[in-house]
């Protein structure tokens, strides 16, 4: 993958970088914990200039962010629900819950989103569901970005030929999202599960 990302940006500069970013969007295991300090590693060499590197990968988060939106907005509520509904152990009101929340806390979930791994990509979906107006979606994804972009781009900038340590220690922080969200997951369906169980015996009884 580095081999690839080197070859794109020595081909296209700049808007290389962005271009990968834009794609780490929409397939995640593209990470831009590689592409962001590889390309600040590459700006340090002088083979791009930094201010470049961190509009254009700025602009190709926006980019791949306004493309999982518009997926969203295709989807629509009305699937959503449909398509929320075959899944086992989830029922409509969560649904419901999981929109009010979004419906309130929206904006900030947009901002912030933009850097927590995982979440990056997934939270323009239902930003996209729920309609959130265009110019406020893309002004937060816009500013969370370029703080996320920034501060990997400048540590692979400072961190010149030992870049790859961003990786590592990204990859631990990335880790452990995914180990939080598996123990939230694994928690929601021991709670739902449990449910059945008592419903079960209270039909019985």
């Amino acid at each position: 993958m580095t081999d690839w990302l080197v070859g794109l940006m020595e081909s296209l500069g700049a808007p290389g970088a962005g271009l990968a970013i834009a794609l780490e969007n929409l397939f995640p295991p593209l990470p831009s914990e590689v592409i962001l300090p590889l390309a600040g590693f590459t700006a340090s060499q002088g083979e791009m200039r930094l201010l470049d590197v961190l509009l254009w990968t700025t602009a190709g988060s926006v980019a791949g962010a306004l493309a999982l939106y518009g997926i969203g907005a295709l989807l629509g509520r009305e699937r959503t629900v449909a398509l929320a509904a075959r899944i086992p152990l989830l029922k409509l009101s969560d649904i419901d819950r999981t929109e009010a929340w979004f419906l309130r806390h929206g904006r900030k979930t947009v901002f912030f989103g933009r850097m927590i791994p995982l979440f990056r990509s997934l939270i323009s979906l239902p930003a996209g569901v729920e309609r959130m107006p265009l110019g406020t979606f893309t002004l937060l994804t816009t500013l969370g970005s370029l703080v996320w972009n920034t501060i990997f781009v400048l540590a692979g900038y400072a961190l010149g030929e030992n870049w790859p340590l961003v990786e590592t220690y990204a990859g631990a922080g990335s880790k452990v999202v995914l180990a939080l969200v598996g123990i939230a997951v694994l928690g929601f369906a021991g709670v739902r599960l449990a449910e059945r169980r008592k419903g079960r015996h209270a039909a019985r009884g």
